[in-house]
């Protein structure tokens, strides 16, 4: 750090569990030692002020803030921003998971890797660790606290669905969650609820979010109406609080583009014009971000949206051979470099989600928050934490075979997805603290 001689402590304040709420925009840990001896961490951090920062020390009883400025007679102070969770790196966490394949009966069978016989563990004990602040492990308490007397939706694909029991396997360590809704095929429709607290927990498919008509044996293409939201969620928004949105993998998928009652172009389809899907995934999301702006507008209801950024596969060489995806340690920073296609969905979300709330405060009240969950990157570094052969039971029961189904796009549960939440949790407990406007 520069010479701190030259800086003036401006105020201090005493703060109950600062540093488990990773309050900081950017921060440095250095080591001192106190008048008695005793030592001590202090976190250096920036305050979102260009000429200011700030230094805490943790205590058992309290953490202390002191604010210090560069600038001379200064006495101004802001509160941090936010956090940028998306920069960091994996590290070793002796103690994993809240939960495990036998303690919750949420998971889909296909991803409790444990249960199905995978026999390395070391993938579960790993923790994201951003590099300019503090993420806090996933607190059911606080989550069943902070939406209380309220409805989170998940709403998208397969990805939404592994989010959503995640985040229930871990509610369910300290209230059980009561199925009481279920329709359509693979369970695609479910509603729970959480008595204790009045909560109600949904899922919904819907794998563009705009209408869609999805392929068939017949039919081997999507069609989609990037104009139109996809009602089997939208009509449900006059009762929703908070909101999580996951697509992105069906964009791939071959498909007809139609808008505003024409044909916009396609993606895999012989005999119409080619016209990739990266316009067309932003489209989607605008029209979906649109709607629930403009519905809950008029019943004046506030709502919390949540963006998941695209969630990378890691198939090496084709999904049906042995190794398809069979690391067992996460990627360094170094090793991997967010680009291509993946960081283009990612971009496009980021963006939609940002014309978002520049459309959702020319409402002019404060009932729409939006916000991403970054986890593109995160996910990137994550090759271990897939199901890969074992999204089925004991697949090498019979020796090993160089076929073999693996799914390298979802996630073990408990595994990397939980941390998806985590960061769900701490940007709600921001909001509640005022940190986030």
């Amino acid at each position: 750090m520069a010479d701190e001689g030259r800086h003036r402590i401006l105020n201090v304040q005493r703060q109950r569990g600062l540093i488990n709420s990773g309050i900081c925009l950017c921060s440095e840990d250095i080591n001192v030692k106190t008048l008695k001896g005793k030592k001590r961490t202090i976190r250096l951090m920036s305050l979102g002020h260009p000429k200011i920062l700030a230094a805490y020390f943790w205590s058992k009883a309290h953490s202390f803030l002191i604010a210090k400025s560069r600038q001379k007679n200064s006495s101004l102070i802001k509160p941090c921003l936010g956090c940028d969770y998306s920069q960091g790196e994996w590290v070793p966490n002796k103690l994993g998971p809240l939960y495990n394949g036998t303690t919750c009966d949420t998971i889909k069978q296909g991803q409790n890797c444990v249960v199905y016989g995978r026999p390395d563990t070391d993938y579960l004990h790993w923790k994201w660790n951003p590099k300019n602040c503090n993420l806090p492990i996933f607190d059911p308490k606080n989550f069943l606290k902070l939406l209380k007397n309220k409805h989170i939706a998940f709403v998208g694909d397969s990805l939404a669905r592994n989010q959503l029991e995640s985040m229930l396997c871990m509610i369910s360590t300290v209230s059980k969650p009561n199925l009481y809704y279920r329709d359509g095929e693979d369970n695609k429709f479910r509603k729970w609820y959480i008595p204790s607290h009045n909560l109600n927990v949904s899922i919904y498919w819907s794998p563009f979010l705009v209408k869609g008509v999805e392929k068939t044996n017949e039919n081997n293409f999507n069609t989609l109406y990037l104009d139109l939201v996809d009602e089997k969620w939208a009509n449900d928004l006059k009762n929703m609080d908070f909101l999580v949105f996951s697509i992105g993998h069906w964009y791939l998928h071959p498909a007809v583009y139609r808008y505003e009652n024409s044909v916009l172009g396609c993606h895999f389809r012989e005999n119409c014009t080619e016209i990739g899907f990266f316009d067309v995934f932003g489209k989607a999301l605008k029209t979906a971000f649109l709607s629930v702006i403009e519905r809950k507008a008029l019943d004046k209801n506030a709502i919390s949206v949540f963006l998941t950024t695209f969630s990378p596969a890691h198939f090496e060489g084709e999904w049906d051979k042995f190794g398809a995806c069979a690391k067992t340690q996460p990627y360094k920073e170094s090793e991997m470099i967010l680009d291509g296609a993946i960081e283009e969905m990612r971009r496009i979300g980021v963006a939609e989600l940002k014309e978002a709330k520049i459309r959702a405060k020319g409402f002019g009240n404060n009932n729409f928050r939006f916000e991403g969950l970054d986890i593109t990157k995160l996910a990137l570094l994550r090759p271990d934490g897939h199901p890969g052969p074992y999204m089925n039971p004991f697949p090498f029961a019979n020796g090993i075979s160089e076929r073999v189904q693996n799914d390298c796009v979802h996630w073990c549960l408990p595994g990397p997805i939980d941390t998806w939440n985590e960061i769900l949790l701490d940007v709600i407990k921001r909001w509640d603290k005022g940190k986030i406007l």
